[in-house]
């Protein structure tokens, strides 16, 4: 009876001990594929965790160029993660970038 009570009451604490950890870093970094992006002209972000409908609207735009092709730029770096320039404007770039 004992070595049963010992036997839970372990389990729950090995329980509690897992419930409680802290997420790992992993855990925290950015989702691929969420549908959400940044822009950012030269170093600074003007658009933070948007749809990717918003930042093609906004970095068309800026560029003066189609919403299309803009918005599939986009899709491409949601999913892969990788960051885009669209366009040069005053001798910054004009990015897209995973949120």
């Amino acid at each position: 009876m004992i070595t049963r009570t010992k036997t839970i009451a372990a389990s729950l604490l090995m329980g509690a001990a897992v419930l409680f950890t802290p997420l790992s870093p992993v855990a925290a970094q950015t989702t691929v594929g969420d549908g959400l992006v940044n822009v950012a002209v030269g170093d600074v972000t003007i658009l933070e965790d948007v749809n990717i409908g918003v930042a093609a609207d906004v970095t068309a735009m800026i560029c003066g160029l189609e919403v299309g092709p803009v918005a599939v730029l986009g899709e491409a770096v949601d999913l892969t993660g990788e960051t885009r320039t669209v366009c040069q404007k005053n001798g910054a770039p004009v990015t897209i970038i995973q949120a």
